[in-house]
């Protein structure tokens, strides 16, 4: 069985050229696998599956023939499209899966989620986060007109621009207990995320045991996605 795994897409209608790469490596690369799982931040923003801009239809569109196509697809909230809900995963052929989401592979299990909520020494950022992700801020939300929750989402985006800009790179990096602390909790060796955009391959010991944190990139320039075809995944970088 192959497994492809993505995160970081951040796809926008302001951004043709990340939705056309994305529709290739759906043909190209996707297709070939019995597996894709996007674990988080699919789009730059997402303001609720009624949404109707050119990222939402194509998204929809690539996923859904990919799916035809028999290779299934996982989706996972990131901090930036937390409002994807059933509908989207319906028209997509698509399951939403939970953060964090365990993952039995050949050789053991392996714990994936975007990799938000790693990031502890951001209190700040925790903080919003707990309120982002809670059922009355998504109900509140989801009842405004479209027109209104697209001008919140331009608005918050623009000032997580003005924020990451202002902090220091290491509290943006996830934190190296709260890796351990998740593993222990699964009974894992093996983590998968992204959302830092940094990526890269960690292997630790941790009480005599070997760990690995496999760590997925972004999409700004190369795309690195991570290939499971037996055993543990490892790092591809697809331009």
């Amino acid at each position: 069985m192959r497994r492809i795994f993505v995160s970081d897409l951040h796809l926008d209608a302001a951004r043709p050229a990340g939705i056309e790469r994305f529709e290739r490596f759906c043909r190209e690369v996707a297709a070939t696998a019995d597996e894709l799982w996007v674990l988080g931040d699919l789009f730059e923003v997402w303001i609720g599956d009624d949404a109707d801009d050119a990222a939402a239809y194509s998204v929809r569109r690539a996923l859904r023939h990919l799916t035809r196509l028999g290779t299934r697809c996982r989706l996972m909230h990131g901090n930036r499209d937390f409002l994807m809900g059933t509908r989207l995963a319906r028209d997509c052929g698509a399951e939403l899966v939970t953060d964090p989401t365990i993952l039995r592979l050949e050789n053991g299990p392996a714990v994936l989620t975007h990799g938000d909520r790693l990031c502890t020494d951001d209190r700040d950022y925790q903080a919003l986060r707990e309120h982002l992700r809670s059922d009355t801020f998504r109900r509140e939300m989801l009842a405004k007109p479209l027109t209104e929750r697209r001008a919140i989402g331009e608005a918050a985006r623009q000032r997580s621009r003005e924020a990451n800009a202002n902090r220091a790179e290491h509290i943006m990096d996830v934190n190296a207990g709260a890796v351990d602390a998740l593993l222990d909790e699964h009974g894992a060796e093996l983590l998968l995320h992204g959302h830092t955009h940094r990526p890269g391959a960690h292997v630790w010991e941790k009480d005599g045991r070997s760990r690995c944190r496999l760590v997925l990139g972004a999409w700004e320039d190369d795309c690195v996605y991570a290939r499971a075809d037996a055993g543990t995944p490892e790092l591809v970088t697809w331009s």
